[in-house]
């Protein structure tokens, strides 16, 4: 087999089934910062990446570009990898679903993310994301066509092409980049419409409406495309007649009531057309068309109204907050032109369940501030700390704090000496509470447990100590070290056999002893059973063993 030379750019971080991706700096100057930060930590042809699964090292170079790379073989040779992508975008769909979990997650909303493959296509061409009411299928390469039909909302990768009836007939399509940035890739949404320049903006800029996708530049294309058009005249051109001219105006107001979500709007269009007569063939068949697919869309929307309310309903009776909160939003945006008195009442469930929890709130934060005023001055400090940071953990799910009250917050975060921000980490000076171990642990891998040290649950930042000996990023070196040994067993377990850690078939020497062989080189069934472990993955012996 030909040995391929492409350089590897990317990487899986930890271990070979991780979809934490990395991405090497190109520059020497670049890379040794890259291995100060990452020290201690592993890098694997990923999985996920399409790649073999074993371990990589980074290499080093001033006169080309530097890149990861596999260790060599057990006979020395150098490893054959069949990764078929190794570039800088060979990661992307590692990016694009740690980027949109993030941005989900930041608008209490939560999704099942999918590397679908198909035959011949390679991983990470298509990358589907399932909300609970919507679907979307991220293209990011030309390997699978979009279905514009179907229930997934295709987002166009730059290379994917689209033809100008589709641009006209949906009035836009969405489209996505990375941009490489240090170490990672930065995710930007684009609009795309015809005759009009794409249009990028950050995921924060962007909304999931019952509609879809929906970026700034949308809903200035729907108010363009909604405007009728002029009149036009054509010298020598018969005219359309009165009728013909009034259906196609309904039609594309009743396409303007599709794209605005009004199916009041809609359904009185449907029946305004139906009782259109004495048009051409043409426009009758048109009008046909689009009272068919209006109600179609009734029918669908009807039906999404239906099961939103359900939602929210349920949402507020298992006292879901973030759940009641956005269903909430959408079904007050549902109902912008009408509301029955049944979705009334389900709606004023949930905004008098939001106050409640609002005044709950406001009202353990309020106790928690005067039961500090109440505290010794001499008390012990890990105690105090603690109640502090419970206070400042209390004020970032309080939506409005009166300013009588977030003065006292800031004098107290300035007693404690803790950062200006919160949830922005407790760190005070370098190499403090574990020399940065929190650094080689992502925060979603440490967040899962309880800190064995200061004894915060699950999804809580650890507390500051008041020695020299602080928290740092947010986790206490007890909290991530067991996380990190459980990644050194893997890594371990998983690095390639060397040829004399096996036990010699043909003369039987043992581990780290040489056979005897006559040019003192190992003989071919020692180097080739050190291979087989390697395929096999057979777990490595203690120091001093022999397989």
């Amino acid at each position: 087999m030909v040995e391929d030379r492409r350089q590897i750019q990317t990487a899986a971080l930890g271990s070979a089934d991780s979809d934490e991706p990395l991405l090497l700096p190109l520059e020497a100057i670049e890379l040794d910062t890259f291995r100060q930060r990452y020290e201690g930590d592993s890098f694997w042809c990923g999985l996920l990446l399409g790649g073999c699964g074993l371990q990589l090292t980074t290499k080093l170079y001033t006169d080309r570009v530097c890149h990861f790379a596999h260790f060599p073989g057990p006979d020395g040779h150098p490893h054959v990898c069949r990764r078929r992508a190794r570039g800088v975008s060979s990661a992307d769909h590692l990016y694009v679903k740690s980027a949109a979990a993030a941005w989900l997650h930041h608008r209490g909303e939560q999704a099942v993310f999918e590397f679908a493959q198909f035959d011949g296509v390679p991983i990470g061409s298509v990358v589907d994301v399932q909300l609970p009411h919507h679907h979307l299928r991220m293209h990011l390469d030309q390997s699978v066509p979009p279905v514009w039909d179907s229930e997934s909302e295709p987002v166009l990768g730059l290379s994917v092409p689209v033809d100008r009836n589709t641009l006209i007939e949906r009035w836009y399509v969405h489209r996505i980049r990375l941009d490489s940035q240090g170490t990672t890739r930065h995710v930007r949404i684009g609009t795309e419409a015809f005759a009009r320049p794409t249009e990028w903006f950050d995921l924060e800029d962007c909304e999931i409406t019952s509609r879809g996708l929906s970026t700034p530049a949308v809903q200035q294309i729907t108010l363009a495309r909604s405007a009728p058009p002029a009149p036009k005249w054509t010298p020598g051109k018969k005219q359309e007649s009165a009728q013909d001219t009034r259906a196609q105006e309904l039609i594309r107001k009743l396409l303007y009531a599709r794209r605005t979500e009004s199916i009041s709007l809609a359904e009185s269009m449907c029946g305004e057309i139906t009782g259109i007569t004495g048009v051409s063939p043409r426009v009758q068949e048109k009008m046909d068309a689009a009272v068919r697919h209006g109600r179609l869309w009734i029918e669908k929307q009807i039906a999404n109204r239906r099961q939103l309310f359900a939602d929210l309903d349920q949402a507020v009776a298992e006292q879901r907050h973030g759940r009641v909160r956005r269903f909430r939003n959408l079904a007050r945006a549902a109902t912008k032109d009408g509301i029955s008195e049944s979705e009334d009442h389900v709606i004023a469930a949930a905004t008098d369940y939001l106050a409640a929890v609002a005044a709950a709130r406001i009202e353990h934060l309020n106790g928690l501030l005067d039961g500090l005023d109440e505290l010794p001055h001499f008390m012990d400090a890990d105690l105090f700390l603690s109640k502090v940071g419970e206070v400042m953990q209390t004020a970032k799910q309080v939506d409005t704090i009166s300013p009588q009250r977030r003065s006292q917050i800031e004098a107290w975060r300035e007693r404690a000496g803790l950062p200006a921000e919160p949830g922005q980490g407790l760190q005070r000076g370098p190499k403090a509470g574990g020399g940065g171990r929190h650094r080689k642990v992502a925060h979603r891998n440490w967040v899962e447990g309880n800190c064995p040290r200061c004894g915060v649950g699950r999804g809580t930042r650890c507390l500051a100590d008041t020695t020299a000996d602080e928290a740092q990023g947010g986790a206490h070196d007890e909290r991530t070290r067991p996380i990190i040994e459980e990644r050194k067993e893997r890594q371990h377990a998983l690095r390639p056999w060397r040829t004399y850690e096996v036990t010699c078939p043909d003369c039987g020497q043992g581990a780290e002893a040489r056979c005897t062989t006559t040019s003192g080189g190992p003989h071919r069934a020692r180097v080739e059973l050190a291979k087989e472990f390697t395929r096999r993955r057979e777990p490595h012996p203690p120091s001093g063993g022999r397989r």
